[in-house]
């Protein structure tokens, strides 16, 4: 789409206002709004921001010793508008979208999550693969509380696999998804999940970077649609100690750029997949500890990790086998796919597909075999059995720092800028008396 084109559908849809979006290292969706009429201008020049919204945690404060803040000088970037990925937001009256990657002085910067992830995806093109991916993703709603949320918008049991008023009086879902295929994204289905008031909507697969962009854009539209309906809606990895945690289910193959065919599938193979799919799924395992910080970002991603609760509690794979780390779903043919269940539906979409592929391209190159599948329910395992997945985000970010292959991918800016972002949060939880302790200890201590 080049600027006539898109000048073309702001005059036909009335388009008044579009936002310049890109995403930080939280993957949260910052942006300017401008003028539609400056559209010319904006994608001549791009629009600036400073550089130090990498480092601001989601206290409002700049992580020290990012490099991204007074260690370059405060400086700006410039967000120059990816025109392929403009769309109208239907849900905001006359307003349009750009997302953008980061640059200064014509080069791109470093800890741009979006660079990071192309930068990986063209590996694989300049191999002759085409990087395909589906995101898969859950989150909960609320009532809206007095300090944050409050009550669960459906706090009904066993509402898991339904769809009705009972369980979504206002009709957000619905709403949510005729949004969602306004914008492109074509949703298969959308339902409620096993805990109360927690969701999951699946769509089409697609190539990794369109799926980025899609998966970043789902986040943020879910969260401002549900705002206008008067309600909070959280990808936080386990939001209450009742409920359970949401996850970010990535589904990953390649598949032939030119006959598109995925090159997963191979019927005379074991378990009809290739040879090519098994290093890559040796490579998810590899690097498995490395990617946990990516996948599982803040101090309450590793609350999901518990067992009997579907998400990975040992470093183990398994055919279609949901109490595993990485599963490999029946369907074969277009549908031939590693389907990694680790991250936490609070991750960055941008970050968690650059670790998964170049995990998979290092299994890949270096033929790594992911060993033996389970059989049955591993969360009930004899102990020392199988490696268990990192506990919590400090053990997590030692293993990130340790893994030279997700590191080089990331980037030395990238992973500079992450660390510290997340060394800071552990500090300031560190530092917090919480609820839990407060009433465990104060009467009788």
């Amino acid at each position: 789409m080049d600027v006539k084109e898109i000048q073309e559908r702001i005059k036909a849809e009335n388009i008044d206002t579009l936002r310049i979006e890109y995403p930080d290292l939280h993957g949260i969706c910052r942006s300017k709004a401008v003028p539609a009429k400056r559209l010319e201008a904006v994608a001549e020049e791009g629009i600036n921001f400073t550089q130090t919204i990498y480092a601001v945690n989601l206290a409002n404060d700049i992580a020290p010793e990012s490099g991204c803040g007074s260690e370059i000088e405060w400086k700006d970037m410039t967000i120059m508008p990816d025109l392929s990925t403009f769309a109208v937001l239907p849900y905001l009256e006359g307003t349009g979208r750009l997302i953008g990657n980061a640059f200064r002085e014509g080069k791109p910067i470093e800890v741009d999550p979006r660079y990071t992830l192309q930068k990986i995806l063209k590996r694989y093109e300049e191999k002759g693969y085409r990087p395909v991916s589906a995101s898969e993703l859950e989150f909960f709603l609320f009532h809206p509380g007095e300090d944050g949320p409050g009550s669960l918008y459906n706090p009904g049991l066993s509402c898991v696999y339904q769809a009705n008023p009972a369980l979504d009086p206002l009709g957000f879902c619905r709403t949510l998804q005729n949004t969602l295929l306004k914008l492109g994204i074509e949703v298969i289905y959308l339902n409620h999940e096993f805990f109360p008031s927690q969701f999951e909507i699946n769509w089409t697969y697609d190539h990794a970077l369109n799926m980025a962009d899609q998966t970043f854009t789902f986040k943020y539209v879910c969260k401002e649609m549900a705002a206008q309906h008067n309600l909070h809606l959280t990808f936080m990895g386990r939001p209450t100690t009742e409920g359970g945690g949401s996850g970010y289910h990535i589904h990953l193959s390649l598949s032939d750029p030119e006959t598109r065919e995925n090159i997963f599938n191979d019927p005379q193979g074991k378990f009809g997949v290739s040879d090519l799919m098994r290093y890559f799924l040796g490579g998810q395992m590899a690097h498995a500890k490395g990617m946990s910080a990516l996948f599982a970002p803040t101090i309450n991603s590793y609350k999901r990790y518990v067992p009997d609760s579907f998400a990975p509690y040992y470093l183990v794979w398994g055919l279609d086998n949901r109490t595993v780390y990485c599963r490999v779903p029946g369907e074969r043919g277009p549908a031939t796919r590693v389907e990694n269940r680790a991250p936490c539906a609070s991750a960055n979409p941008y970050l968690v597909y650059t670790a998964a592929f170049a995990a998979g391209l290092d299994g890949i190159e270096n033929k790594i075999d992911p060993g033996e599948h389970a059989v049955g329910d591993v969360y009930h395992v004899e102990p020392g059995t199988y490696e268990p997945v990192p506990f919590s985000l400090q053990e997590a970010l030692e293993e990130l720092k340790a893994d030279k292959v997700i590191c080089d991918a990331m980037g030395p800016e990238l992973i500079k800028a992450f660390v510290a972002l997340k060394e800071d949060e552990l500090e300031r939880f560190r530092r917090h008396v919480t609820d839990w302790e407060f009433k465990e200890y104060a009467f009788q201590l």
